[in-house]
């Protein structure tokens, strides 16, 4: 007996790791052109707002294959999910790293959304059957660190990569490199070494799946979706939280040069400071949860975020206070991320997992897919601090939606 409770410690320890890397991998995908806009406009000739609008792509096809992914873990196999998805993410990082022109920029962007929409799906599943109850909190708040520090990668790579004489595609390339061997290990470990209760479907594809057509499957998932309220305010939560968080990620150092005068290279370090500060506060987050309950822990942090980004777009801070102002704003809003995460696995019933943070997710990537045009084009059109003053707004809708869930929940 004490040799299995070993066994499945050290399983669920590599599944957090595992996975918790690959979250590392494909946040990193999802922050590339936020340090290098300018850049990025020079070279093809276009406006930010086209540029948000090519980050926003990578967000809708994100969006399109959250469901899609969610279904293949749920009925299928975790670890195909993980594989298919972890190496198409690499392929699209690599051909983005190699665009000659706008529109293969784009297409690159595209694949690149494909393969990030799987990695939740893939993820929560693996990381919901491996560990105990009473330590999903603490997992989820690993995970969420590996996510925060991907974040925080490519700016400071760019940096590193530009003092050294190279340029931002031999940036690009590396990280792509890294994402495309690092998914062909993990999917082996993953295949040798985590058994099939964790690895496998929570439904029995056999008895149904073959039996149902895809239709009827649709129709189930969205009656089931129907009678889910918790997870459709979820959703609509990830959304409006996802919008604001994705308008600071993008806009942060264009808001930082352009509003405080604060140079690139210090703004893109505070970009870099925001990600390292959540990810310290995630862990705070997982504790929290586990020792108080999502509800409150939520609440809490998209206000203090709504306080963090009005005093930035006020401008009546000096450029230091606004640089603390954005660390604010990063050690906030992780606090929510497991508190956001153990809320929806508790809603969810074992065979719903993958597709349930797949639903959630979908608002967390329509927001990534909407913020970057939409805050481009105010900025381009009225100034950056207008554009935060807009981002202060959805967050602040986003707080009022937490206090309701969070008393819907509750009762």
């Amino acid at each position: 007996m004490a040799t299995r409770v070993r066994d499945a410690s050290r399983e669920a320890a590599t599944v957090v790791g595992l996975v918790s890397g690959s979250q590392y991998v494909n946040h990193a995908y999802l922050v590339l052109f936020p340090p290098i806009l300018g850049t990025l406009s020079t070279e093809f000739e276009v406006s930010l707002a086209m540029l948000g609008i090519a980050i926003g792509v990578q967000g809708a096809a994100n969006t399109v294959f959250q469901l899609p992914f969610g279904w293949l873990a749920d009925a299928r196999d975790r670890t195909i999910a993980f594989a298919l998805s972890s190496v198409a993410g690499a392929l699209g990082v690599l051909a983005v790293a190699l665009a000659p022109n706008f529109p293969m920029l784009v297409l690159g962007q595209v694949l690149v959304g494909v393969g990030v929409g799987g990695h939740h799906p893939a993820h929560y599943p693996l990381l919901s059957d491996a560990t105990p109850d009473g330590l999903r909190g603490r997992a989820f708040s690993v995970y969420g660190v590996g996510g925060a520090l991907g974040f925080a990668t490519p700016p400071v790579t760019f940096t590193l990569f530009t003092d050294a004489g190279l340029t931002w595609r031999h940036a690009v390339g590396a990280i792509g490199a890294v994402g495309l061997l690092y998914a062909v290990v993990a999917t082996v470990v993953l295949r040798s070494v985590v058994g099939d209760d964790v690895t496998g479907p929570n439904v029995d594809a056999g008895t149904t799946g073959e039996k149902e057509s895809l239709s009827t499957r649709a129709v189930a998932a969205l009656r089931a979706l129907a009678n889910s309220p918790g997870i459709l305010g979820l959703t609509l939560l990830a959304l409006l939280t996802s919008t604001a968080s994705w308008g600071v990620n993008t806009y942060a150092v264009v808001f930082l040069d352009r509003a405080y005068d604060v140079p690139s290279e210090t703004a893109n370090l505070a970009l870099t400071g925001m990600f390292v500060v959540g990810a310290v506060a995630i862990v705070l987050g997982g504790d929290l949860t586990d020792r108080i309950a999502p509800g409150p822990v939520m609440v809490g942090s998209f206000a203090a975020v709504t306080g963090f980004v009005a005093l930035l777009a006020s401008g009546l801070v000096t450029a230091t206070v606004a640089v603390g102002a954005l660390l604010g704003v990063g050690a906030a809003r992780s606090l929510a991320g497991p508190a956001r995460d153990g809320l929806t696995d508790a809603l969810s019933a074992d065979d719903t997992v993958g597709t349930n943070f797949a639903v959630v997710s979908v608002g967390v990537m329509l927001g990534s897919a909407i913020a970057p045009p939409a805050f481009g084009y105010i900025v381009d059109v009225t100034g950056p601090s207008a554009a935060f003053g807009a981002i202060g707004i959805v967050a602040l809708a986003g707080t009022l939606v937490t206090v309701w869930l969070a008393a819907a929940v509750a009762e």
